[in-house]
């Protein structure tokens, strides 16, 4: 094991590391990276004398690094760390962190294209089922989940799978960000700059999901065909598939996924007020 002090850092914080994990690894882990720069702002706000813990502001004092996961050997995948947060008085905020970063959520959206516009009707949302062992599932319907590539396009094993069963991209150009339209207006500057996503896990975990909305109008015979196929039932041996279910029924096929119950109500919400 080895201790660093984390730079720039007033007071001095001490991080000890693992042995198989340098400073240099840690200190580039984007997720890191984005954790320490965010909750450092949020202990800065404490200055302000109308903050809660003004009086006995709060301070990040150690960094333990508990376990790395690294991915294909040398990329960080996850880190499991210790923060130790306390104010003068001894008394401490828990600190146990499941670090991962951020990923993005579709809420992907098909209408049979001759049904008039505006209207709600016949709308079926794009799950997928995949095995999720850290919930103890072989078969969990989630929204998919992945990542935007440089080019701005959803990307990962879900945005692959849709692509194969479906042919259909998901290009930048078409997503609206429902998560940015929804808290646009419910921030200040003198507040804390949080991610601009849905943190499914807060009390341990940093991941943070903004969700995307992409709404696709495609030929009835298509959607029919589509609707027989995608039924989220898998082949011998298939990982993950993808399942149609009509958007009214959504919260409950998805339910035990906070990603499809944030989409229903970013979406809901937002409609209601006349952003989408």
């Amino acid at each position: 094991m080895s201790t660093f002090t984390l730079p720039n850092s007033k007071p001095q914080i001490a991080v000890h590391l693992t042995s198989d994990l340098s400073q240099e690894q840690l200190l580039s882990f984007p997720a890191f990276k984005t954790w320490i720069s965010t909750l450092q702002h949020s202990l800065s706000t404490q200055q302000n004398k109308s903050h809660t813990f003004h009086s006995a502001p709060y301070k990040l004092r150690t960094i333990e690094i508990q376990s790395v996961d690294f991915f294909g050997g040398k990329r960080i995948g996850f880190v499991k760390l210790k923060a130790e947060v306390s104010n003068d008085k001894g008394e401490k905020l828990p600190g146990s962190v499941f670090l991962r970063g951020g990923s993005v959520g579709m809420f992907l959206i098909l209408q049979p294209d001759d049904v008039p516009f505006k209207s709600e009707d016949e709308k079926h949302v794009i799950l997928t089922m995949q095995p999720r062992i850290p919930a103890g599932s072989l078969s969990l319907a989630e929204l998919p989940a992945g990542m935007l590539d440089d080019a701005g396009t959803f990307a990962g094993g879900a945005a692959k799978e849709i692509e194969e069963e479906t042919g259909l991209e998901v290009p930048a150009n078409e997503l609206t960000n429902m998560t940015e339209l929804a808290l646009s207006s419910a921030t200040s500057d003198d507040e804390e700059h949080l991610q601009q996503g849905v943190y499914p896990s807060p009390g341990g975990c940093d991941e943070f999901v903004p969700i995307f909305l992409w709404q696709k109008r495609i030929p009835r015979e298509q959607m029919n065909e589509w609707q027989g196929k995608l039924t989220g039932l898998r082949d011998h041996g298939e990982k993950i598939t993808l399942m149609l279910c009509p958007l009214e029924k959504v919260w409950r096929h998805g339910g035990r996924d906070a990603k499809v119950l944030a989409a229903w109500a970013l979406y809901e919400g937002l409609r209601e007020e006349g952003k989408l």
